[in-house]
């Protein structure tokens, strides 16, 4: 098996410590470039695309492997391995990405420096004093449209999930991309993305973490943010001003200071601790 083949392995740059920057459901790589040229003046960067994804190798989607989040932690451990044996990464997640970065940091800490998770969400569903933005009778039918109509839910859903009120061509972007992916695999994932719970794991989690958050957006709300902080051991919030769910591609800027910021204020002391 060729992980590059698999996952579409690209990496730019050869300077610092290596960045791998994983994407959200429906997406692919291409969504980090307005990020990409900026954090590669400082580090190496490592970008792929989740199998099922982008141009992954398709014929590598296993939907009894790919039925539970792990399998993709699974995938992102073995291209640690591969990109960076000696030396731990910087993991940067978007969405359901993030939360494969938490299932990866908890089971092999040692191979990341710290984390930075875009926009996420360990549990979508309302749950008592939690709230994650949808109850379980959206999120119900949420999955019940993706598997009835998925390209009628992808036009009329990625607009309003990219945000960006002033930057159509962005909302228009996120449904080609949604388009884009195979029907089956999209529902498929769709359900593992929206019904997964991982909010036990947060408290195991000892990676350095940065939480960015968009101050405007209904699919991971502030108060998400806020919980995973308090329960995240060593983990910091920073929130956007921005209306949706991808700041990395509707606020690039903001975005990229928060990550800037916060890896230089935690790198050296993250090196240290795990030195030690």
């Amino acid at each position: 098996m060729n992980l590059f083949l698999r996952n579409n392995i690209k990496i730019i740059g050869d300077v610092g410590p290596t960045v791998i920057l994983s994407h959200g459901f429906g997406c692919d790589q291409t969504m980090w470039r307005y990020l990409t040229p900026k954090l590669a003046k400082d580090y190496t960067l490592v970008l792929y695309d989740l199998v099922g994804s982008g141009q992954s190798d398709l014929t590598m989607y296993s939907y009894e492997k790919y039925n539970e989040l792990d399998g993709y932690a699974e995938d992102l451990l073995e291209i640690i391995g591969e990109v960076s044996p000696d030396a731990p990464v910087i993991f940067i997640g978007h969405s359901v990405s993030a939360s494969i970065g938490l299932l990866a940091s908890v089971a092999h800490p040692d191979k990341f420096l710290c984390q930075i998770m875009v926009s996420p969400s360990p549990c979508f569903t309302n749950d008592a004093d939690y709230t994650g933005g949808f109850s379980k009778a959206d999120i119900n039918e949420l999955c019940e449209t993706i598997d009835s109509n998925y390209l009628g839910w992808s036009s009329n859903m990625a607009p309003a999930i990219m945000g960006a009120p002033t930057q159509p061509e962005l909302g228009e972007e996120l449904s080609n991309s949604f388009c884009r992916t195979d029907p089956d695999i999209a529902q498929h994932f769709a359900r593992v993305t929206f019904l997964a719970d991982h909010r036990a794991l947060l408290p195991q989690c000892h990676t350095p973490t940065l939480i960015l958050q968009c101050t405007d957006d209904f699919i991971a709300p502030c108060s998400v943010g806020e919980f995973m902080q308090a329960t995240l051991p060593q983990s910091t919030l920073t929130l956007i001003d921005n209306v949706g769910h991808c700041p990395h591609m509707s606020a690039p800027q903001a975005c990229y200071e928060a990550i800037d910021s916060y890896l230089n204020n935690t790198i050296v002391s993250a090196r240290s601790a795990h030195d030690t």
